[in-house]
């Protein structure tokens, strides 16, 4: 073991990532299970404004569970701030369920499911990174394609029976937080069974040097907000530029769109790991060049307002999604250095977050251009932002002898 690493001598089992990457599918579940209802509860009267509050509430525990989890980590161990996490992320569904009796609950809920995300997304995933890299014979990048893999189908299954259940089972407001509740219950002892992968670490040096790196900067940045850019556009936006045409469908279409985005992420993440290349960002480009044609689909089915062509835009940004989280975490996991990857895990992902300000930010614009527009440019800087990674794809590569400082 290296001078300062804190890295556990453990030889882990086969399967005991798994129950981690379950509890990281929980958090996930329960982080966007809210999504879809945002109809629901306007239907029962919150106002625009309290739903759109609603929404964002889930940042304020988000960003801090992404940025300060991961250090917490690396002082007193992945697993019980792990742990914590995903018992944070039982007790927001719990407040949730709570909401009939006001919004204050939801909102509350809302905070706490939010960090439960960011304790997974920073902690979660370099929890599994390492169970997996303790098995003998383990791919270097089996951990990494792992957790990933995972939260996304929380991500996208959690909303999809949440709609589900709000649309055709009964107490539509409670059952599907008492279901994600009791799911956390059944996963949350079998991870505490789970090895230690880290030691106590010692004070001093940055936790996020890799940040500085070239590649960091002109590689993963100019992609990293479209990750959750993508999403927000395929289920935050298009629902509502196709309403019209839904009537009373409107609750399980948006479901649709959500399931069906997140769906293709996961399923396109095994082919995203055959794009990667140590020796370029191949796999980086091709997830904006998909982001950019999902983009041109979305300003065509926000000009048509056909519900048809806006599912199959949110398909390919789904895919651009997929393809891009991989490859964004396979160039950090080159970049960085064990002490510091849970904390520039959560640095990636709050920068990937940053994309669901798109939904606000063309709010915003929409007095000045028509969606149809909006989105078209949003296509032409995606595709700009392609361009400077182009540039720089073969270049500052983590194996640069005058990068090794």
């Amino acid at each position: 073991m290296n001078a300062g690493d804190s890295r556990a001598p453990v030889t882990a089992r086969t399967r005991d990532w798994r129950w981690v990457a379950a509890a990281m599918f929980c958090c996930g579940w329960g982080g966007n299970q809210f999504t879809p209802l945002l109809i629901m509860y306007r239907a029962d009267g919150y106002s625009a404004l309290t739903v759109d509050a609603l929404l964002g509430a889930y940042v304020v525990g988000l960003i801090p569970g992404l940025l300060l989890a991961g250090g917490l980590s690396d002082r007193y161990g992945r697993k019980p701030v792990m742990l914590a996490g995903t018992v944070v992320s039982l007790l927001a569904s719990l407040l949730m369920a709570m909401g009939v009796h006001g919004e204050g609950w939801i909102a509350a809920g809302r905070v706490l499911g939010g960090l439960g995300v960011g304790v997974a997304m920073s902690v979660g995933s370099a929890w599994v990174k390492e169970l997996s890299d303790a098995v003998p014979g383990a791919a270097s990048d089996a951990g990494t394609r792992r957790g990933a893999l995972w939260l996304t189908l929380g991500l996208g299954l959690g909303p999809g029976v949440a709609g589900v259940l709000a649309q055709w089972g009964p107490w539509p407001m409670v059952l599907p937080y008492l279901v994600h509740a009791a799911l956390m219950a059944a996963v949350l002892p079998l991870a505490a069974a789970r090895p230690e992968t880290r030691v106590a670490a010692g004070g001093g040096g940055s936790r996020f040097g890799a940040v500085r790196h070239p590649r960091f900067r002109r590689v993963i940045l100019p992609m990293a907000p479209w990750i959750f850019g993508a999403s927000a556009v395929a289920y935050a936006i298009m629902p509502q530029l196709v309403d019209g045409r839904l009537g009373s469908w409107d609750l399980p279409y948006a479901t649709l769109l959500t399931v069906c985005t997140l769906g293709s992420g996961a399923l396109v993440q095994p082919l995203a790991r055959r794009l990667d290349r140590t020796t370029s960002a191949r796999a980086v480009i091709i997830s904006m060049i998909v982001l950019s044609s999902g983009l041109g689909l979305s300003a065509v089915a926000a000009k048509v307002a056909s519900p048809l062509v806006a599912l199959v835009a949110a398909v390919v940004l789904g895919i651009a999604f997929g393809i891009a989280v991989v490859s964004g975490l396979l160039e950090l996991q080159r970049l960085a250095r064990p002490e510091e990857l849970a904390g520039l895990i959560g640095v990636f992902y709050a920068l990937a977050y940053i994309g669901f300000l798109v939904p606000t930010l063309l709010a915003l614009l929409a007095g000045i251009a028509s969606y149809p527009v909006l989105l078209a440019c949003l296509a032409a800087v995606a595709l700009t932002g392609t361009v400077v990674i182009v540039r720089h794809s073969r270049a500052h590569l983590p194996a640069d002898p005058a990068l090794a400082q």
